[in-house]
């Protein structure tokens, strides 16, 4: 998983509340177990007509939106089924973190998992930084995973709470299964002396 330690990028605006996972990644997509090539799949009913023909418009298809790399999304964000494909799709498409007021548990816990860093701010804060993104979309904005801030330029900067455990993880890129192989020593060492000690297992 890549680390995540500083993020200074542009952010695109999603002013929409309650946005689920079906509406991350629509249930025809989720027949792989790939990581990839989802990115185009990416909020695909809003992005698509009923023929699957582009439709104009939609914020990540347009310039200088399409090279965002941060999102900044309504309250209750990837509410609806825990799919995994949801983090998935975003990453693929490029975003490394998403900004909002409020997350469903399940999906952000899967950010997590996944090399995405969710950060959640006060209403008033997501809203100013919206507005920014709109009014002046090619300002970046720098996300700062050590120093736990969000800052646009030298009007927006705004301090986020998160857990030490998940900050360390994200910040030295460790899933679950790096997270595991940091304890192959250990674990080599209890296989051999299980081994010797129990060796009809």
């Amino acid at each position: 998983m890549q680390p995540f330690r500083i993020l200074s990028a542009i952010a695109a605006p999603l002013p929409m509340a309650n946005v689920d996972t079906d509406m991350i990644i629509p249930k025809q997509f989720l027949r792989t177990i790939r990581r990839t090539g989802l990115g185009a799949a990416l909020f695909y009913d809003m992005r698509t007509d009923a023929q699957g023909h582009p439709v104009s418009g939609f914020v990540l298809d347009r310039e200088p939106y399409r090279d965002a790399k941060i999102l900044i999304a309504g309250d209750n964000f990837g509410c609806g089924s825990s799919r995994e494909h949801a983090p998935w799709a975003l990453l693929d498409f490029g975003l490394r973190c998403i900004i909002a007021p409020g997350f469903a548990d399940i999906f952000y816990n899967n950010c997590f998992k996944n090399g995405i860093l969710p950060v959640v701010l006060p209403p008033d804060a997501v809203d100013a930084l919206m507005l920014a993104a709109q009014d002046s979309p090619e300002t970046p904005v720098t996300v700062d995973l050590e120093k736990q801030t969000v800052a646009r330029g030298n009007s927006l900067s705004f301090h986020f709470s998160i857990d030490p455990f998940r900050k360390q993880c994200l910040m030295n890129g460790l899933d679950d299964i790096g997270l595991t192989l940091e304890k192959a020593g250990a674990i080599a060492d209890y296989e051999k002396k299980a081994g010797s000690e129990r060796s009809w297992l």
